[in-house]
């Protein structure tokens, strides 16, 4: 493995006195002051993240939408230019690859968001499946773009301060950026992982250490700060959002097959576990059945499966549910009904821990699970459980 790859905001985040860490093959603030506090931030004012370690696809050529369509589990073909939405992509067994949000510049071009970890496999993987005759392409923008995100209920003034008022976006809404006062260029979307209002601005590298240092120094009442990694997996856990390669993992992607300890999947999973498809994620977005897309028969195989991704609210004091920690059906029980696949604190609900995780209805007579059912769950280090409440996503 090579040094970690550093964003065009890497010695702002030193100069910010960014704590800096290894995510992923990127080097990357986990926090700035505390994770508390930005995360509190980002909840009630604002925060500022450099998200520069996603990728920045551009699909183009007649027929974009449509060939969008075959390979993605969201129909793209019925939202207008200008619009954002949220895809899943299969593979021919129906297990999830990647997830994106895509927005429609217009009908013969697209921009996407893939993850970072992912950004060569899913180039390689849509390349495979464009039409044959070339008449749509791939440019892979990753390198040359830098991802700036202002989220929090404070974004949209600090936006229109910045920018100008013709470039703060609607929810889940594209335009390219126009002429301000600072010349920043790009494209902005009204996106995030956080659940908050806010914004994705996709900019040129050369300009990104400039406007990140204006929208930090808008005036104090904004309430922005700079904020890490730490608090933005607090705030995407607490809506429930999925994480690439912690929530579901595609195997082709996964580690080779480890014969000491006989599985291919990070420990503690078994093998394959995290090889999902979109019905067993749970996730009520993203889905349209009303078009044929890859991996569709295989995914609608799985629809009456006894496994899905729940919500769990801790009722006990103690240890927070951390990823990979097993889940009983009850205090007695020996064999888990599955794992938390993301766990912690939630700042927002004081601290109490929550997790998210595939169980098995399997273990049930009958064969359910519904909000408001209390399992158990327990810790990786002891032999302590606690019991937890089945919740609706979000948390908060």
């Amino acid at each position: 493995m090579g040094d970690p790859v550093r964003t065009a905001l890497y010695s702002t985040h030193v100069r910010w006195n960014g704590n800096m860490v290894d995510f992923h093959g990127f080097e990357l603030p986990i926090w700035y002051s505390s994770m508390l506090e930005e995360h509190h931030a980002t909840r009630n004012a604002a925060g500022l993240f450099d998200v520069s370690h996603m990728g920045s696809f551009r699909f183009h050529g007649p027929g974009v939408l449509d060939w969008l369509d075959s390979v993605g589990t969201q129909k793209a073909s019925k939202f207008g230019a200008g619009r954002c939405a949220y895809t899943h992509f299969l593979d021919e067994k129906g297990n999830l690859i990647d997830d994106m949000i895509f927005a429609i510049v217009n009908e013969s071009e697209v921009l996407g968001v893939p993850n970072a970890s992912m950004i060569p496999i899913m180039y390689d993987w849509l390349s495979q499946h464009l039409p044959s005759d070339g008449s749509i392409q791939i440019d892979d923008l990753s390198e040359q773009t830098s991802i700036l995100a202002l989220q929090g209920p404070n974004s949209p003034q600090i936006c229109e301060s910045i920018l100008g008022p013709n470039n703060v976006v609607g929810h889940f809404k594209w335009k390219e950026i126009e002429p301000n006062d600072l010349g920043i260029e790009g494209w902005i979307q009204g996106t995030g992982y956080t659940g908050e209002r806010g914004f994705e601005i996709f900019i040129p590298n050369e300009q990104a250490e400039r406007l990140w240092e204006a929208l930090l120094s808008t005036n104090k009442d904004s309430g922005i700060v700079p904020v890490g990694l730490g608090a933005r997996d607090t705030l995407r856990m607490e809506k429930g959002y999925l994480l690439s390669g912690q929530d579901f993992l595609w195997d082709s992607a996964a580690p080779a097959w480890d014969e000491d300890i006989g599985q291919s999947t990070p420990d503690p999973f078994p093998t394959g576990y995290l090889s999902r498809g979109t019905i067993e994620t749970n996730v009520p977005f993203g889905l349209d059945l009303e078009h044929d897309f890859i991996g569709k028969e295989k995914m609608l195989e799985r629809r009456n499966s006894y496994t899905k991704w729940w919500g769990m609210k801790v009722l006990d004091r103690g240890p927070f549910p951390r990823t990979g920690t097993p889940v009983y059906k009850n205090e007695e029980a020996y064999s888990p009904i599955g794992w938390v696949t993301s766990g912690g604190p939630s700042p927002s609900l004081g601290r109490v821990g929550i997790a998210i995780g595939y169980l098995d209805a399997g273990f049930f007579d009958p064969p359910n699970i519904s909000i408001g059912d209390i399992v158990v769950i327990g810790s990786i280090n002891s032999k302590r459980k606690m019991k937890a409440e089945i919740v609706k996503m979000p948390f908060v």
